[in-house]
């Protein structure tokens, strides 16, 4: 027997029809928190891997495209982007990233497992990279849903940084939650939102965009590829009050990169427009 055929897999079955498996190198954490079961594990192709329940959450190795794209377009988008609001993304890559931008004051996080963000900063700590010892952070272990609902803030730019609409995420895909998150919103505000593998998941990027129909006057969708978010290239859900910040010049996203001054793996102005193209089969699961 191979070397490889002894260790030990983990399958993610997120699909009906289709799975992924990815190998164990070495167990790092196995454990049950009060919503969800919790491993870590290190993989010789993505480093370590995050999965719970089974379904792979983050990676060491393409964490980075996920991230930035769901960070830096709308923050370059808006050009003005002061206070940031993240649902989720208890791993904090999402909170690295946002406060990569020195322009960004304040980032509040909420994430609704708190043991999530525990063993992240113990396990993951390549991910959040600092961003929990940040004082522009501000951490709310709580419901998303529930703090959208209560809160009375307002926002440049939320982000959803979701699990899949299953189990405690699922509340986060609902008219109810995005009616609120656009309540919450300036008036040149943008949200985005992680709407799965539309190949694989089409109906979780309709139901957004269904909503968001309702609630913006620009509701759309871009791409992005990653890894391990297999089947296709994924969407990330795109609403607005006015079309000004998806037509921003190239030029325009040019200069204020340069501005920001960070350093990305996947995110440049180029790919930031190129994302808003959508291959057919995309365009039709638009309501």
């Amino acid at each position: 027997m191979s070397d490889a055929a002894k260790k030990e897999w983990v399958t993610e079955s997120l699909h009906a029809h289709y799975a992924q498996r990815l190998r164990v190198d070495e167990m790092l954490y196995d454990s049950n928190t009060e919503h969800q079961r919790l491993k870590v594990f290190q993989n010789g192709q993505f480093g370590r891997i995050l999965t719970l329940d089974d379904v792979v959450q983050t990676t060491e190795g393409d964490n980075f495209i996920y991230h930035e794209m769901l960070t830096h377009v709308p923050i370059l988008a808006h050009g003005n982007a002061k206070r940031v609001l993240i649902i989720g993304g208890g791993d904090g890559g999402m909170a690295r990233e946002a406060l990569r931008h020195t322009s960004v004051e304040h980032v509040t996080m909420v994430e609704i497992d708190g043991g999530v963000v525990d063993f992240s900063k113990e396990y993951l700590p390549m991910l959040s990279d600092g961003a929990f010892d940040d004082p522009r952070l501000n951490l709310v272990i709580n419901d998303g849903a529930v703090f959208m609902k209560e809160n009375t803030e307002k926002f440049d730019v939320i982000i959803v940084d979701s699990t899949d609409p299953i189990g405690p995420g699922e509340v986060l895909f609902t008219d109810t939650f995005y009616g609120h998150a656009a309540r919450s919103l300036t008036e040149d505000g943008i949200i985005v939102t992680q709407n799965g593998v539309p190949f694989m998941q089409g109906d979780e990027l309709t139901g957004t965009l269904r909503a968001f129909q309702a609630l913006f006057a620009n509701a759309s969708c871009y791409l992005a590829t990653v890894p391990t978010y297999a089947g296709g290239p994924m969407a990330f859900g795109w609403g607005s009050r006015s079309d000004k910040a998806r037509n921003v010049s190239l030029e325009e996203l040019e200069a204020r990169f340069a501005a920001a001054g960070i350093d990305t793996g996947y995110y440049n102005p180029e790919v930031h427009k190129a994302a808003f193209a959508l291959p057919n089969y995309v365009k039709k699961l638009f309501p």
